[in-house]
């Protein structure tokens, strides 16, 4: 199952009131758990799609506690924005939230910034080449054998 950047409890633990103004039904006042569980999967699959410009999806798994907590935020920002478009009660600094995170998570993608990863204790060995594993964050470089060797130089 792909991995959720933010959860519902997330989202209440940092805006319960916001939460509820942005997702309670006009006629009841009961908040609409499911639609916002819908958008923090809609956001979670955004976000993974940014990411893999620069990260394979294994390296999306193995994200560092520091990772998780700052794609959480981006993840509510985003989801705010959303869920609120989807009760048609948006607002301009929620706009500018999802904005400044989907600016943020483009940059990470580009290269100017980046997520820490879980290693195996001595770092990751880079793929061969050839290999399937080889990813977005990858630089191989092939070439032809040396023309100019110390063996072949010697004796000129």
């Amino acid at each position: 199952m792909p991995q959720i950047f933010a959860t519902l409890d997330d989202i209440d633990a940092r805006y319960p009131s916001e939460l509820l103004t942005l997702a309670a039904d006009e006629a009841t006042g009961v908040r609409q758990d499911a639609r916002i569980n819908a958008v923090l999967a809609d956001v979670s699959v955004e976000m993974r799609s940014i990411l893999l410009a620069r990260y394979r999806r294994e390296d999306l798994d193995r994200l560092d506690e520091d990772a998780t907590n700052v794609l959480r935020v981006f993840a509510i920002a985003m989801a705010l924005y959303k869920v609120a478009l989807s009760f048609s009660r948006s607002s301009e600094r929620l706009k500018e939230g999802y904005d400044g995170a989907v600016k943020r998570l483009e940059a990470i993608a580009a290269g100017k910034g980046a997520l820490g990863l879980v290693t195996d204790g001595a770092g990751t060995a880079p793929p061969e080449p050839g290999t399937a594993e080889v990813g977005n964050g990858t630089v191989l470089i092939e070439a032809n054998e040396r023309l100019f060797t110390r063996d072949r130089m010697r004796g000129l």
